[in-house]
């Protein structure tokens, strides 16, 4: 992401894996209200939902949510949020610059649009299938209510892993992988591929200093091309993964009956609070992100000239 100049520290991997999972932590934990309206407007509409209660907009599902439910419900899942940004946002955000260079090994040229979209590509697919038992008890978590004497699925989520991975089987945990993947695929590609184009393009062109103005308005920028071109992903996975077993026999199952009986809105079913959220996560996160190595860097120099 904007190679450092020569007199500056270049971090370590584990410098960048370490502020990616902190970073994204503390992003997640700020906007996940966010997430827990997107995923209830996205699974609106489901023939298994029997609550009379429609949610409409972002303000008011995050108001109706609190009034009805609790505000302790805008956090549930929010344990198996954080598992997710451990062990999935570290490795995607925290190894790009590392495959990045590993595919631009050997060139005198910076690194390619397609250098950029490969380390994406790579990185994206390898932490969502480490990541996916961790989406699943989030979005199962975040989607239950237990209203009108709907007795919940779970209780927590350990109790959640326990109880997919016994009653319904083991494999469950991964349920939905496919359009995670497509989904983060394409996030991680347009994500940080836009963020370092356009923070690129802002520091080399001298309109903005490599700091937190520039860092700001190109995660808002990377924020709103992810989340128009991930929405359908998105709720696809939302619906596939929080559906009952045998609902949806496939993926494409899954999307053709939102089609045919929703039409082609449904797939940008929560959108507003998608983009609030994915921009906000993205301020939050690539800021953090930024600051965190830059310090990290300092402190690492200065313990190597003090030994």
């Amino acid at each position: 992401m904007v190679n450092p100049t020569t007199s500056e520290v270049h971090p370590t991997m584990g410098v960048k894996i370490f502020s990616a999972g902190v970073a994204a932590c503390l992003a997640d934990i700020i906007t996940f209200p966010l997430d827990t309206a997107k995923v209830r407007l996205q699974i609106q509409g489901e023939g298994q939902i029997s609550s009379t209660i429609r949610y409409k907009g972002v303000l008011g599902t995050i108001t109706t949510l609190a009034k009805t439910e609790g505000l302790p419900k805008l956090y549930s899942g929010l344990p198996a949020g954080i598992q997710r940004q451990i062990s999935f946002a570290s490795l995607r955000i925290g190894l790009y610059d590392t495959v990045q260079e590993y595919f631009s090994s050997g060139k005198e040229t910076p690194p390619t649009l397609g250098n950029r979209i490969s380390a994406g590509l790579m990185t994206g697919g390898v932490a969502v299938f480490i990541g996916q038992p961790t989406e699943v008890v989030k979005v199962r978590l975040q989607a239950q209510s237990h209203l009108h004497g709907i007795k919940p699925r779970y209780t927590g989520t350990y109790n959640a892993y326990r109880i997919i991975a016994t009653t319904e089987s083991f494999s469950t945990l991964w349920k939905g992988t496919t359009p995670n993947l497509l989904r983060n695929v394409i996030i991680n590609c347009v994500e940080l591929v836009t963020y370092d184009l356009m923070k690129g393009a802002l520091v080399n062109n001298q309109i903005l200093a490599d700091d937190v103005p520039c860092h700001l308005l190109s995660a808002f920028v990377a924020g709103f091309c992810t989340t128009f071109l991930a929405s359908p992903a998105d709720v696809v996975k939302t619906r596939f993964i929080n559906s009952l077993p045998g609902q949806y026999p496939s993926v494409p199952s899954c999307a053709m009956t939102m089609l045919t009986k929703e039409g082609p809105t449904a797939f940008f079913k929560g959108f507003v609070p998608s983009f609030l959220r994915l921009a906000s996560w993205n301020v939050i996160m690539f800021v953090c992100f930024e600051q965190l190595k830059k310090e990290l860097s300092k402190s690492r120099q200065t313990v190597d000239c003090t030994t």
